[in-house]
């Protein structure tokens, strides 16, 4: 089997943050994280619940890109139910950010001006406030760079560490950001003042690469390690089964 190529690496970095979250509702949000959850569910985490994207849970793996593809149907999610699942919290979404700075605060609704007269209109507050507050919440961001990992965001969609701590412990008493992967590494905040921390380096990615790529001082331990390699049983998966049209590699292209 040919060697892993970054997004794949990537695509097992995403299923790694929906690793030990058991029955609830997966809820990835773009092409490498629906593969990587979609992997998550094939593998180490069976009782996942994924959607099919439109009103049905869905228990067999799908694959990505293909229409109408083969659905064994769990339930019926019509929209209604969604926030149900939304506002009862077993749920682990994985977004996108624009930006997102030290502390885990997203912002995917604007850049530059104000908030009435933007510079940038970007997709609006969504479903961020909602999902930070009351789910576990991580990010992939597929252009690691100064840009996209920002020392104050332009407006706080989805709300990081030190806003969770100003709303107070029973208002923020579900916050949880548990992961940011992008295409350079892995991180999370698993600090004492919950700043960002370097979990894992993909292959070939330098630390330096990465420190020069982030708009803020990142907290790096002793010894960061690489992030893991896909096993070939998780790139069969991936390449004949989750993602034979490699839509993977359009999202995030192998590094020259």
């Amino acid at each position: 089997m040919s060697a892993p190529t970054r997004a794949e690496v990537v695509a097992v970095a995403v299923a790694e943050a929906f690793r030990g979250d058991g029955e609830i509702l997966a809820n990835p949000i773009g092409t490498i994280p629906m593969i990587g959850g979609r992997l998550a569910k094939a593998t180490f985490e069976p009782y996942l619940l994924m959607t099919d994207g439109e009103g049905l849970l869905i228990e067999n793996i799908m694959p990505v890109g293909v229409e109408n593809p083969e659905k064994v149907i769990a339930a019926w999610n019509p929209y209604r139910s969604m926030f149900d699942i939304v506002w009862n919290g077993p749920r682990h979404v994985m977004m996108g950010a624009t930006q997102i700075d030290q502390y885990g605060n997203q912002n995917i609704a604007m850049l530059g001006g104000t908030i009435a007269q933007p510079k940038t209109q970007l997709l609006g507050f969504r479903g961020a406030p909602g999902n930070t507050i009351n789910n576990k919440t991580s990010y992939f961001v597929p252009n690691h760079s100064t840009k996209s990992f920002v020392a104050h965001v332009d407006v706080v969609s989805g709300i990081g560490y030190d806003k969770a701590a100003k709303l107070g412990a029973h208002a923020a008493r579900f916050h949880c950001l548990p992961r940011v992967v992008s295409n350079l590494g892995v991180f999370d905040f698993e600090t004492p003042d919950h700043r960002m921390r370097l979990r894992s380096a993909h292959p070939g990615v330098s630390i330096d690469v990465i420190v020069a790529a982030t708009g803020f001082e990142l907290e790096i331990p002793n010894g960061c390690p690489e992030t893991r390699l896909p096993t070939d049983a998780e790139l069969q998966l991936i390449r004949d089964v989750i993602d034979p049209n490699s839509w993977r590699e359009q999202e995030l292209p192998n590094p020259s």
